[in-house]
């Protein structure tokens, strides 16, 4: 049975983003400013393109060309940061952009590599998805923090020199920012899928090996799991108010609910037939032919009958529930695209 995979998915900071420029001496603090910002140009734009290809559709490794073109634009950022001189002997504007930019190519080539070493890895169990989404968190947050840092080095630079700011955003930073809060969204309504949706494999794999027990204990998770994600999107927020990706997540978890609470009963009730018709066979081809009873041979025909009424039962209610399962995934696929493809802003440099 094919299940569905998570696409790759990253967070972000809102960063500055301007042209660059040569160093020299300049007297204006405002100019100097516009330099140094000059020195960081591309870095964000070059991101934003990076995280829209991640967003729309391609997974981590198909985008690890343009990874490496956002550590080569950082870098080229570096060296015209570096030639900048300091303002009248005051190195802190220049030190906190070049301190910014090793840390966001430390970020590139380290931790997003991380990421993209854990994709291959994410789907294999629960744990795994919910270590890679925190991964992604955690490099998210690290780099807001540094971005933090360098706009209040910017802010105490323009009031130490008596610079004004605008600090009207430019249409760049709204599509960061909106990216942001999208795939903050995305990952929790994905996780909560996830979730139930792992077990369901675990019961699939049971059920294809006959194991009852195991059968039982991913039943009984998923229903848990499934019932959990129902509280869990009730009270979750809309984004931009568009409910459409919680609501087909909420069907989704209807179905394991169901599969879960009715379904699956049946089919293992089948298994533990099987096992009875098995040993009831065994039983009564064990004795002579002349030695069987007309009480013997009932009962076997009787075993017969109810086996083959059970494989009959069997095979109407899992391909019932195996033809949900396949709708309700490509709903969940299909929603997934289309909510990315009218939230997240398509940038190309």
């Amino acid at each position: 049975m094919k299940k569905n995979v998570r696409r790759f998915v990253l967070l972000l900071v809102s960063v500055i983003s301007l042209e660059s420029t040569q160093g020299q001496a300049i007297e204006q603090p405002g100019e100097y400013m516009t330099a140094v910002n000059n020195a960081r140009g591309g870095m964000d734009a070059k991101y934003m393109q990076y995280l829209s290809a991640a967003a729309h559709g391609r997974r981590a490794r198909k985008v690890e060309k343009l990874r490496g073109e956002v550590l080569e634009t950082i870098n080229q950022c570096k060296y015209k940061a570096t030639d900048l001189p300091k303002y009248k002997g005051d190195n802190t504007l220049r030190q906190g952009a070049i301190d910014y930019m090793t840390l966001c190519y430390r970020v590139f080539n380290e931790d997003y590599k991380k990421i993209v070493d854990m994709e291959e890895v994410a789907e294999q169990s629960y744990d795994a998805m919910s270590a890679y989404l925190l991964l992604q968190e955690k490099v998210s947050e690290k780099l807001a923090e540094a971005s933090a840092k360098m706009h209040k080095t910017a802010m105490d630079f323009a009031a130490k020199y008596h610079v004004q700011i605008d600090s009207t955003k430019d249409a760049l930073d709204n599509k960061l920012e909106i990216a942001g809060k999208l795939n903050d969204y995305v990952n929790e309504v994905f996780l909560i899928f996830f979730k139930c949706n792992w077990q369901d494999n675990l019961m699939v794999a049971a059920m294809n090996n006959k194991k009852v027990n195991d059968v039982e204990q991913a039943r009984s998770a998923l229903l848990r799991f499934a019932n959990e994600g129902l509280k869990g999107l009730d009270t979750l927020k809309t984004f931009n108010n568009d409910p459409s990706l919680a609501n087909t997540c909420r069907e989704v978890l209807k179905y394991y609910k169901k599969m879960a609470e009715t379904d699956v009963p049946r089919l293992t009730d089948f298994y533990l037939k099987e096992e009875n018709f098995n040993k009831a066979k065994k039983s009564f081809e064990s004795k002579p032919a002349g030695s069987r009873t007309q009480q013997d041979v009932d009962a076997y025909n009787k075993a017969v009958n109810e086996y083959n009424d059970g494989i009959n039962a069997f095979n109407k209610t899992n391909n019932a529930v195996n033809k949900e399962r396949t709708q309700m995934m490509n709903s969940w696929e299909n929603a997934q695209k289309k909510f990315q493809d009218t939230h997240m802003p398509y940038y190309k440099k």
